[in-house]
């Protein structure tokens, strides 16, 4: 990226599967281009990759290709609803983490030359805790937990950061509740983990917001369109835009968060853990 302006880097993860949270980075990217922000979505789902589906998207290549030296970055990146900018990942993302010196040198260019105009980087990983989950989260300057009101979810979601916290230190978390039947639900599902995290871990947890549950929701993923496309004033829809309204303030000069900082910090890690 030659214009090398500060860029807001967001991992967004859950402890749990099905928690809508790859819908969420989906319809997040495209509140965020409608208000003008250049957003980039780094698939890192390994497990079950489900942006180009969401997205109707077909992408020919991946960054396994660039980190073959087979495609540049531009080629590989393509371009969803409204002009957000997709890097498919997900099958060279267990690369990403065991890459020798040779291929981060080489990414890293690659994200140097990369011209694109970027304001926003959504990473949307796999559910659960896995080393590559962490990788991101370690490598993101902000983390967002999706959560729903199941028990389960938000378990798995305790978990997560308490990985988070014990092994890597982590200790900002914004905290996303989907699917909650109303304010009253969601903000009740938010201080069971605050309280959860308050008695036992060091850490920060910040309220975001939730989503409503929306049945438009489920319509809009089985019409493969985005939610705040085909149901604009749904209650998810409304929602989800007072959530984009969060991110569109453009990140701190002083921030860490820009795209090769990301990016090395990424490799920094990989290389240590090698």
């Amino acid at each position: 990226m030659r214009n090398r302006k500060s860029v807001r880097t967001i991992t967004i993860a859950s402890g749990k599967g099905g928690v809508g949270k790859t819908n969420v980075v989906a319809n997040l990217a495209i509140a965020l281009r409608k208000m003008g922000k250049e957003v980039l979505i780094l698939d890192a789902d390994l497990g079950l990759s489900n942006v180009d589906i969401l997205l109707q998207l077909a992408p020919r290549y991946n960054i396994q290709h660039v980190i073959r030296g087979e495609k540049r970055l531009r080629d590989v990146i393509i371009e969803g609803p409204h002009g957000i900018k997709v890097l498919p990942a997900s099958s060279g993302v267990q690369e990403l983490t065991h890459l020798d010196a040779f291929q981060r040198m080489r990414l890293l260019e690659e994200f140097e030359e990369y011209d694109g105009d970027i304001d926003v980087l959504l990473i949307d990983t796999s559910a659960g805790i896995s080393e590559n989950v962490a990788f991101f989260c370690i490598a993101s300057r902000e983390i967002v937990i999706v959560t729903s009101p199941e028990p389960t979810a938000l378990t798995d979601a305790y978990a997560l950061i308490k990985v988070l916290f014990t092994r890597y230190q982590e200790k900002e978390f914004g905290i996303l509740v989907n699917s909650a039947r109303n304010p009253a639900d969601a903000k009740e599902v938010f201080r069971k983990l605050a309280v959860a995290a308050g008695r036992f871990l060091n850490v920060s947890l910040d309220y975001l917001g939730y989503l409503p549950y929306d049945k438009s929701v489920h319509e809009a993923v089985r019409a493969q369109r985005p939610f705040v496309d085909m149901y604009p004033d749904a209650a998810a829809s409304l929602a989800l835009g007072e959530l984009a309204s969060r991110f569109a303030e453009p990140a701190r000069e002083d921030a860490k968060g820009g795209l090769q900082f990301f990016m090395g910090n990424l490799f920094q890690m990989t290389g240590e853990a090698r």
